[in-house]
């Protein structure tokens, strides 16, 4: 039976559903298994370029288990005949209510305010003690409509935030309409939104979209959080206006050089960070790993994968 190598380890209904067609071999030996392998289950850690594909002549499919793939070599898997699969949809509304986590706790200092409580530094309700920013009237500006910034662009309504956003494709009028949300070009995004979230795929165009330029003209008191991708943002240059200014805060998922995380960020009190957990519900892991073994399934049975990059 053909071999499925699967850098990360496998709920049970998922592995049964792989042993319809082939012999899975699970994070312990997922790399030995390379050149035997007909089918691979990466990991967002590990890039999958020109040189591990060559280890692996037999593969047919790479399936990410996840809705990004910018960790897979497009044209190294089409130049030899390789499907690529990803997740869409099934961690949509997981991710979206992170970014809004995530945004409340950065807003309001939510961490910081329970780390000081645990540290013994509560004395009492005091006027000055804690103080976050509003949200309530602010203007959200989103970063990427597509699936996961329309759901958090639907959940900014009951928070009384006026959402703003731009976009590689511009949604239609009733999409805007029923999401309350303007188009505005990206310098408009930029200077003008109190939370700026960035929800856009990482590419050559995109990479450092947020550079030490564009993080200097960001609205004086703004936030920024980031749930996509991390070499979204420059890094270094964003510790350094989290230290001087004008941004008051970030609220980071993803990190540029991910699992590391640039010194600076992790000293800096205005910072909340978090290891990458947008899609980190027990449902919605589950649905990534079905659905990545769906289109295993179909791909070894001579079937069209559900889900196809390319």
């Amino acid at each position: 039976m053909p071999l499925i190598a699967s850098t990360v380890p496998l709920p049970d209904p998922a592995r049964q559903l792989l042993a319809e067609v082939g012999v899975v071999r699970g994070p312990e030996r997922w790399e030995e298994s390379l050149g035997e392998a007909e089918a691979l289950i990466p990991v967002l850690s590990k890039q999958v370029d020109a040189a591990l594909l060559d280890r692996a002549p037999r593969l047919r499919i790479v399936a990410c288990p996840t809705v990004g793939y910018d960790y897979v070599d497009l044209d190294a898997c089409r130049e030899r005949g390789i499907i690529v699969t990803h997740t869409p949809d099934v961690l949509t509304d997981a991710t979206a209510d992170l970014a809004w986590a995530l945004l409340l706790a950065t807003v309001r200092r939510l961490p910081q305010a329970e780390a000081s409580l645990r540290g013994g530094e509560f004395q009492g309700w005091r006027f000055r003690d804690y103080l976050g920013g509003d949200i309530t009237g602010a203007t959200l500006g989103i970063f990427g409509m597509g699936r996961i910034g329309q759901a958090v662009a639907r959940r900014a309504a009951p928070f009384g935030m006026r959402v703003q956003y731009t976009s590689r494709t511009r949604i239609s009028d009733a999409e805007e309409r029923a999401l309350g949300a303007e188009w505005v070009e990206w310098e408009t995004l930029l200077t003008t939104s109190d939370v700026l979230s960035l929800h856009a795929p990482l590419t050559p165009e995109t990479r450092h979209l947020l550079d030490p330029n564009s993080l200097r003209r960001m609205k004086t008191g703004s936030y920024l959080i980031n749930t996509a991708r991390g070499a979204l943002v420059d890094e270094a240059a964003l510790v350094e206006v989290l230290r001087s200014g004008p941004l008051a805060g970030a609220g980071l998922d993803v990190y540029e050089h991910e699992p590391e995380v640039t010194p600076g960020l992790l000293e800096l009190d205005n910072a909340v960070l978090l290891p990458h957990i947008g899609s980190a519900t027990r449902g919605t892991r589950m649905n990534m790993a079905m659905l990545a073994a769906r289109n295993i399934h179909r791909v070894l049975s001579g079937e069209l994968p559900l889900t196809p990059v390319m």
